[in-house]
């Protein structure tokens, strides 16, 4: 008797060809842009500013620490615009 052999195929490989099949669409390059924007502030956010990780517990420390790091990373924002425009 021979012995078979089997190619798995994940369950969740059905959404990925579908993902695969809307990757060259313009609607997806468009979608891709937007969430970069969103992406590179947080990015920003754990470099930059070191934001690692939530010190306070709870929902409302945690909603009340990310709040204070986004208004930083705003004031810093609207600085560095004030001063270009100042230029």
């Amino acid at each position: 008797m021979m012995a078979s052999r089997n190619v798995l195929r994940s369950v969740h490989e059905e959404a990925r060809d579908q993902t695969r099949q809307l990757a060259g669409t313009p609607q997806f390059a468009t979608s891709r842009n937007e969430r970069k924007k969103v992406e590179m502030l947080f990015a920003h956010l754990k470099t930059t500013l070191r934001f690692e990780r939530m010190r306070l517990r709870g929902l409302t420390g945690a909603r009340d620490e990310f709040h204070l790091v986004a208004m930083v990373q705003n004031l810093r924002r609207m600085a560095r615009l004030t001063a270009a425009a100042a230029a």
